[in-house]
This record gives structure tokens, C-alpha cells and sequence, in this order.
């Protein structure tokens, strides 16, 4: 396997193996989108332009065109492996699962299930604890939006939350000790057409 490939993992901080790496690729690939896909139609018109205001290309793609399909392959299976269990969540957490699941419920944290099992996005978290404002922000994220879109909103620079003068992602922000009513404000335009 290339070293390369391992030096990206490791600088990435995602714990697989470049073998379990691929093999993660290769089922989202053959499960989220069919070979020469069109984007747009998976998506409600709303959902179409927050997919495109956090970036990702929705245009229809062709054999010469693999890379919008790609990327979005590559982020969903990042998402997916680099999210916790409900039981490395609680150790992270330091509380029993039930807390966890608790939260989930009442939406302190999100999450999706996979394959029968709740899987809780890693930006939520900060070390032995959960990210500053969390609440705040999750109460404004329209229901509707998937985790993709809100894991890319959450993790892009933002003109409106600036850091030393420069753009900040909504999770720098709130580590910063940013108030977590701008980030939700941003948030509940997740979806609306700009």
C-alpha cells in the first residue's frame, strides 16, 4: 500500500488502515450513487442549494467527469469513519451510553444510523467534552438538512465569523469562544435558496 496514502490518513487523524481506507471508498461508491450520476436529482430544490453553498458540485457527470462523484464518495467516507459509536462517544464523554443515546433523542447531539447503530460526527466534540454552544447551534439546524451538508457548513470558512481578523470555520468559532448565535443564525439558512 503507498506510503503516501498512509501519511494522508495519519495527518488526517483518521485511525484506518489505507486497506480499510479503500474499502470504505469502494462501498460508498457502489452505495451512494450510481456510475455516471445526476446530482441535482437526488435533492429537494432547497437541499440542492445548500449542497451548493458549502461546495459541492451537483452537476450532471459524465465517464470524463469523475471528480464531483469522487469527492462526494471521499467526504461521505470520511464523515462515516472519522464519526464515533455511541460507546466511544460516551467514553469521549465520559458518561454512560444511555446519556449518549439520551442526547441523540433530544437533539444535544447529532447523528445517523448506519447499519443499525448510531454513528455521531467527530466536529461535535471536543475533547472531553462536546463543542462550545452545541445546543445553541443544533436548535436552528433545519431538520430536514443531511449530516454531509451539515458536517461540510460546520467545518468550511465563513466570512461572517471571523478569528483574528480572518475567516473562521463554525467550529473555530465556537472553540474561540465565539457566541454560538451567529453560528446558528448561519445555520438555520441551511437549505434556503440564497
Amino acid at each position: 500500500m503507498s506510503p503516501a496514502l498512509e501519511t494522508v490518513l495519519a495527518k488526517a487523524g483518521l485511525q484506518v488502515s489505507p486497506d480499510e481506507f479503500l474499502a470504505l471508498v469502494t462501498d460508498a461508491a457502489r452505495r451512494l450513487a450510481p456510475p455516471h450520476p445526476e446530482p441535482a436529482t437526488y435533492f429537494t430544490p432547497d437541499q440542492q442549494a445548500a449542497l451548493t453553498d458549502v461546495g459541492l458540485d451537483l452537476s450532471p457527470a459524465g465517464p470524463s467527469d469523475a471528480k464531483p462523484r469522487t469527492r462526494t464518495v471521499v467526504a461521505h467516507a470520511v464523515l462515516r469513519d472519522s464519526a464515533l459509536t455511541v460507546n466511544e462517544a460516551a467514553r469521549q464523554l465520559q458518561v454512560d451510553t444511555s446519556r449518549i443515546r439520551h442526547r441523540l433523542g433530544v437533539g444535544r447531539l447529532v447523528g445517523w444510523k448506519d447499519r443499525g447503530s448510531w454513528r455521531l460526527p467527530a466536529w461535535q466534540f471536543a475533547g472531553t467534552g462536546v463543542l462550545p454552544g452545541l445546543e445553541t447551534v443544533l436548535a436552528e439546524i433545519p431538520s430536514d438538512q443531511p449530516a454531509l451538508v451539515v458536517a461540510a457548513f460546520m467545518t468550511t470558512l465563513q466570512e461572517d465569523l471571523p478569528v483574528d481578523g480572518k475567516p473562521a470555520t463554525p467550529r473555530d468559532w465556537l472553540l474561540a469562544g465565539g457566541d454560538p448565535r451567529r453560528v446558528a443564525t448561519l445555520a438555520s439558512m441551511l437549505g434556503t435558496p440564497a
